[in-house]
C-alpha cells in the first residue's frame, strides 16, 4: 500500500507539472489579446529571458479556463503526461481538446467539444480515443460520437461470472475498433429522442486458454442500430454541476449487419443526478443498467471497470457477463480556484439474466467500490482527473478527461 502511495504521489505531481507546461492554445487565426495575464507574466524579471513561444503558452495557460470560443473558431488545448492503469502499467500519453461553436453567434450557453488522446504503455498497450459533443445552432439537436482503437495484453479468466470466479489467471491479446454515434433531437424542453449507430470489431489474439470461450469464436464483428428516449436538465454534458439525466437506449444487432451467430439486442438504463450541496461542493449520482440478450457474442458482454467510468480500480475484464447493474455516488469539491477533489463510494455485480437476481443460489455477487481523485481545470468546464480506485481485493489509477460521469 505505501508503494502504491508513493507512485500515486508521483504520478500527481507529474500530472500538475506536465499540464501547467503543454496546455498551450491553438488559433487558426491569431489576434492579439491584452489582458492582465500577460502584463504578470512579463514582468516576471526570469521570463524576460524565456522564448517568445513560453511566455506566450504560460498567458494561454492562466487563461485557459475561459471560454474564447466566441474569439476563436477552435480553442485548442494540447497535453503531454505520464499515465498508469492497471491493465497498461506505466506510459505517455499525448491529448488535444478543444471547444468550438458551429456558428460564433448562437445563443448556445454551452460550446460542442472534442476531445483526442493516443496513448502508449511499456507493456504494449496502445490506445487511440476520439469523442465529442457537436452542438447544433438550432439549440434543439447535438451529434455525439465516440471511436477507440486499441490492443491491449489483458489478463482473461473467461466470459461469464460463473468461470471468472474459479478459472485461474490467463492471458490475451485483444485488438477492437469500436465506433459509437448518436443523434438526439430535443422535443420539447428537456425532453429528447436520439437514433444510434454502433459498429464494434473485436479480436482475441494469442490466447493462452482458448478453453476459457467456451466454444465462441475469438473475433467478431456486428453492428447495431437504436432509439433513445432521455429527460435532460444537466446544465452542462461534459461537467455537470446541477439537473438530472435519465436515458433509454434500445439496441439491435441483426445478424445480415456482421458475423455474429445470431440476432441479438441490448437495453441500457442510465440515471444521473447533480445538486450543489455547498460552496464549492457537488454532490452527484449515477445508476447503470445494461442488460445484453443471452446469445450476445462474448465481445459485446458487460465487463466491469472497462471505461473508466464505474467501478474505478477494478482490472478490465476481472469480472464479465451478459449484463451489469452498477451504482455510485460521488462527492466533488472546489478547493482553490481550478483544482478540486473527489471522493466516491459504489459497486456493481454482473450476471446472466434478471433471473438470476431472484435466486439466492446463484445470486451475483456484489463487488464493493470507492476511492479519491484529484481534478484539475484545464479547459473552460474540462477537467483532467486521477482517481485512485479500491475494491475487493484490487486497487488502480484511472487518468481520463472529463468527470467520470
Amino acid at each position: 500500500m505505501i508503494s502504491r502511495l508513493r507512485i500515486l504521489i508521483t504520478i500527481t505531481a507529474a500530472l500538475m507539472s506536465v499540464v501547467t507546461a503543454v496546455a498551450q492554445d491553438y488559433d487558426p487565426e491569431p489576434r492579439s489579446y491584452v489582458d492582465t495575464d500577460v502584463q504578470f507574466i512579463d514582468s516576471i524579471p526570469l521570463m524576460r529571458y524565456a522564448p517568445k513561444w513560453t511566455r506566450s503558452y504560460l498567458n494561454s495557460f492562466l487563461r485557459g479556463n475561459i471560454d474564447r470560443t466566441r474569439e476563436k473558431r477552435f480553442d485548442l488545448s494540447f497535453g503531454i503526461s505520464p499515465s498508469y492503469t492497471r491493465e497498461a502499467s506505466f506510459g505517455i500519453g499525448a491529448l488535444c481538446t478543444g471547444l468550438y461553436r458551429v456558428n460564433r453567434n448562437d445563443t448556445l450557453d454551452n460550446p460542442s467539444d472534442v476531445f483526442i488522446c493516443l496513448n502508449a504503455s511499456l507493456n504494449g498497450f496502445f490506445v487511440l480515443t476520439l469523442k465529442g459533443n457537436n452542438l447544433l445552432p438550432d439549440n434543439r439537436s447535438r451529434i455525439s460520437y465516440k471511436f477507440e482503437m486499441y490492443r491491449k495484453r489483458l489478463d482473461f479468466w473467461g466470459i461469464n461470472s460463473e468461470e471468472t470466479g474459479r478459472n485461474q489467471k490467463s492471458r490475451y491479446d485483444r485488438r477492437q475498433v469500436d465506433l459509437q454515434l448518436e443523434y438526439v433531437y430535443r422535443m420539447s424542453h428537456n425532453w429528447f429522442i436520439g437514433a444510434h449507430l454502433r459498429s464494434d470489431y473485436t479480436d482475441a489474439r494469442n490466447m493462452l486458454d482458448p478453453a476459457y470461450l467456451l466454444g465462441e469464436r475469438p473475433q467478431y464483428y456486428v453492428t447495431g442500430l437504436g432509439a433513445s428516449v432521455e429527460l435532460d436538465s444537466r446544465d452542462n454534458l461534459v461537467t455537470p454541476t446541477r439537473g438530472v439525466h435519465v436515458s433509454y437506449t434500445a439496441m439491435f444487432f441483426p445478424k445480415f449487419l456482421g458475423n455474429a451467430p445470431s440476432f441479438f439486442n441490448s437495453h441500457r438504463v442510465i440515471v444521473n443526478a447533480y445538486k450543489k450541496v455547498w460552496r464549492g461542493g457537488i454532490l452527484a449520482y449515477d445508476f447503470y443498467a445494461k442488460i445484453n440478450s443471452a446469445n450476445a457474442p462474448w465481445t459485446m458482454r458487460e465487463m466491469v471497470a472497462s471505461d473508466g467510468i464505474r467501478m474505478r480500480g477494478y482490472y478490465m475484464g476481472s469480472a464479465i457477463d451478459n449484463s451489469q447493474i452498477a451504482s455510485q455516488i460521488e462527492l466533488r469539491q472546489n478547493i482553490w480556484k481550478r483544482i478540486g477533489v473527489v471522493g466516491w463510494i459504489g459497486g456493481a455485480t454482473v450476471f446472466s439474466s434478471l433471473s438470476d437476481l431472484s435466486k439466492k443460489n446463484i445470486r451475483p455477487e456484489w463487488l464493493p467500490n470507492g476511492g479519491l481523485g484529484l481534478r484539475f481545470e484545464f479547459k473552460h468546464r474540462v477537467n483532467a482527473r486521477i482517481d485512485f480506485g479500491m475494491g475487493r481485493h484490487t486497487c488502480g489509477f484511472v487518468f481520463a478527461v472529463g468527470e467520470a460521469f
